[in-house]
């Protein structure tokens, strides 16, 4: 099995802002290859993670740098784990109107240990999360329809330029190839915290723009049987770490 956890900090852009991981160096390599291949995709893919460079996502994946210190998958659970938590209290984050005026960056920690957003704690542990978030990003990639056979030839060739082993190379292909099938997804939640970081690696995979992209997670969401309130507290969460202060 490939490092599902590793893959997931490629496709976010993340992990690389403390210790100059190798990610960093991916995500460079594949903008420059775009760069100097312009049209398709180029100009869509600017700004990091192999969502991005691989599946044209509009703005690419902006994060702040205390979003993506430490990496992927934890910043997907921090971001379910945050976003429940304030929807337990009441939604909304307390001062967060002062904090953003201050030029303050929203902090997203890993959930602790004990809890059970915490990935090691999933069933199947963080190598079959990794699986199933990864699964949920390309599906909602592919929401608005956009990647055709010739669109799927162009991304392959790109794939090829990129540092990836073969299996994570051919697990990437074969969820490009497949259809999308939600139900697939919804099916992957075992527990109710399972599902919201489902959710959040959806909503972190796309800009909700386009009618087929809010339509996709708006189904996703009633099929993984998410509260509204906590949906939207899940939007902020991901809207925070992504708008405010420098990206990576």
């Amino acid at each position: 099995m490939f490092d599902t956890k590793r893959l997931l900090d490629q496709f976010l852009g993340a992990g690389g802002v403390q210790g100059g991981g190798s990610s960093g160096d991916i995500v460079n390599r594949g903008r420059d290859y775009l760069q100097s291949n312009a049209g398709g995709l180029a100009g869509g893919a600017a700004a990091g993670g192999l969502v991005a460079l691989l599946l044209g996502t509009k703005g690419g994946r902006k994060f702040t740098k205390k979003a993506v210190t430490y990496g992927g998958m934890a910043l997907v659970a921090g971001l379910a784990y945050k976003a429940y938590r304030d929807w337990q209290s009441g939604g909304g984050t307390p001062h967060q109107e002062d904090r953003s005026a201050q030029g303050a960056e929203p902090e997203v920690l890993p959930p602790p240990s004990d809890s059970a957003f915490s990935p090691e704690r999933m069933p199947g542990g963080e190598t079959a999360l990794g699986l199933k978030l990864l699964t949920a990003m390309i599906a909602a990639a592919k929401a608005d329809g956009h990647i055709d056979a010739q669109e799927q030839s162009r991304l392959f060739d790109k794939l090829d330029h990129l540092d990836l082993d073969a299996e994570a190379k051919a697990f990437v292909m074969d969820e490009l190839r497949a259809p999308l099938d939600i139900g697939r997804v919804v099916q992957n939640a075992e527990t109710s915290e399972e599902a919201l970081e489902i959710y959040a690696a959806s909503r972190l995979s796309i800009d909700p723009d386009h009618p087929a992209e809010k339509a996709y997670l708006q189904m996703l969401a009633a099929r993984l049987k998410i509260e509204p309130g906590l949906v939207a507290e899940v939007d902020r969460a991901v809207e925070e770490a992504q708008g405010s202060g420098q990206s990576f």
